[in-house]
């Protein structure tokens, strides 16, 4: 009885928490459909493998249990593509603009959800971010679209404009679906295209906020930059940095060649793991251990907020690394460039840290269950489903039933994000408190 009734209580409350969360489902149901109709595939797909391309499609993850190319027609492939779109700017973007093409304003239950989905800050109008979303994505995706189709005429490609399109739109979301069957390895030299994919998907992962920002610094010099947008590029830019370096110097497999392809690739790999894109140019499984680890703690960390990439966010994990550091120095907030980030903002970021972390060991501890395979590569594919990456050392394709599930379940709460995953889980206790302090030993 008391399940009826919680549940009666969790269905009763609905919030916008909870729309995001009904959001995702909805869409990712709309494509295993989809994508099950006959006119989708080339040769049968299994039902469960359709849900899992549905999932990580909406998720823009990019782990694939089957070859889209070799699987799925051209309609399919149009299917995938649209998820990857609606997954990548948020399913509430589109709503949000149609509405805004009659109305002026959002409804307050549209705005609210669009608002979480977001994740931008209270100074910022939802309207006209919503409008600038759409029009950075058409822009840098039809940019993008444009410098790959030559790319790819100059490589010999077949059907260069669809590979074009379907490239730069997977880009700029993040989602790492290719339409090669090996990614971009071939491609690994190419200049022209490891620097296109790196810049569509770190259009995407830095943000929308980032792009409002400077565009109302350009348009009003007197705009200030906000704090969110120097922590987001100045720890994207660093870290950037500091990988590429280290992967330069360590990874043995690219120890012979020369310089420029060596600096090319160590630079890309960085990029694809911290914009949660997913794309290879040199084999993932091949790669040394403490690569391996590195890369893991890349996919970890991920993209920044308002952005189409996953991951705890560069924000997060800036605040938590801020929280920590006030702790130790004795102060009560914590502060950046002067700047004092709201206590809210603050707990926010540790309680997602914490969550995102029990989320992870949770799935890597089934994974370790069901999957007959050694613990890094367990560990390596779970972190890289719930940052929605969907860089793989070669275990997706040979997962079992359960771990097909236990990656989908990764991949959703991933996308929705941990903190607001578990947000749309609970039901607000009913009990009364009394609000008096009791201290805790810690």
């Amino acid at each position: 009885m008391k399940a009826i009734e919680h549940l009666k209580d969790y269905l009763s409350t609905v919030n916008p928490v909870k729309l995001v969360l009904f959001g995702y489902v909805f869409y990712i149901v709309f494509g295993w459909i989809m994508l099950s109709l006959p006119i989708s595939t080339v040769n049968f797909v299994g039902s469960l493998d359709n849900l899992f391309i549905a999932t990580s499609a909406v998720s823009t993850t990019g782990l694939t249990t089957v070859s889209v190319s070799d699987s799925y027609t051209f309609f399919g492939e149009f299917v995938i593509l649209l998820l990857i779109q609606l997954g990548g700017i948020g399913y509430m973007t589109f709503s949000s603009f149609v509405i805004l093409t009659r109305k002026k304003q959002l409804p307050k239950n549209v705005s609210e959800v669009s608002q979480t989905v977001f994740s931008i800050p209270k100074n910022f109008v939802i309207e006209k971010f919503i409008y600038s979303v759409i029009f950075f994505t058409v822009i840098i995706e039809t940019i993008g679209a444009f410098v790959l189709y030559f790319i790819f005429i100059n490589e010999g490609v077949d059907n260069a404009i669809w590979q074009a399109i379907f490239h730069s739109v997977s880009a700029f979301c993040t989602a790492g679906f290719s339409l090669f069957n090996n990614s971009f390895v071939d491609f690994y030299n190419n200049f022209w295209l490891n620097l296109t994919i790196s810049g569509l998907s770190f259009s995407g992962a830095i943000g929308f906020i980032v792009f409002v920002d400077y565009w109302r610094k350009i348009r009003r010099k007197t705009e200030a930059i906000t704090l969110t947008s120097k922590i987001i590029l100045r720890t994207t830019f660093y870290l950037v940095i500091f990988g590429t370096f280290l992967v330069f110097i360590s990874e043995p497999s690219i120890a012979d060649l020369p310089a420029h392809e060596r600096l090319i690739t160590s630079f890309f790999q960085v990029m694809t793991s911290i914009t949660t894109v997913g794309f290879n140019t040199i084999n993932v499984g091949g790669l040394m251990k403490s690569v391996l680890f590195f890369t893991t703690i890349y996919m970890i960390i991920g993209a920044s907020p308002s952005g189409t990439g996953g991951g705890l966010k560069t924000t997060t994990f800036t605040a938590v690394y801020g929280l920590v550091k006030s702790t130790l120095q004795g102060k009560d907030d914590v502060y950046f460039w002067k700047a004092k980030v709201p206590k809210s903002r603050v707990n926010s970021a540790a309680a997602g840290f914490v969550f995102y972390f029990v989320v992870l060991a949770l799935g890597v501890y089934i994974l370790s269950l069901t999957e007959n395979t050694d613990f890094i590569s367990v560990a390596f594919e779970a972190a890289s489903a719930l940052g929605t990456v969907g860089l793989s050392m070669g275990l997706t394709s040979s997962l079992t039933v359960i771990g097909k599930v236990s990656i989908i379940l990764l991949m959703l709460v991933g996308r929705t994000g941990p903190l607001t995953f578990g947000a749309a889980l609970f039901v607000k206790p009913k009990l009364i408190f009394d609000n008096k302090e009791t201290d805790l030993a810690i």
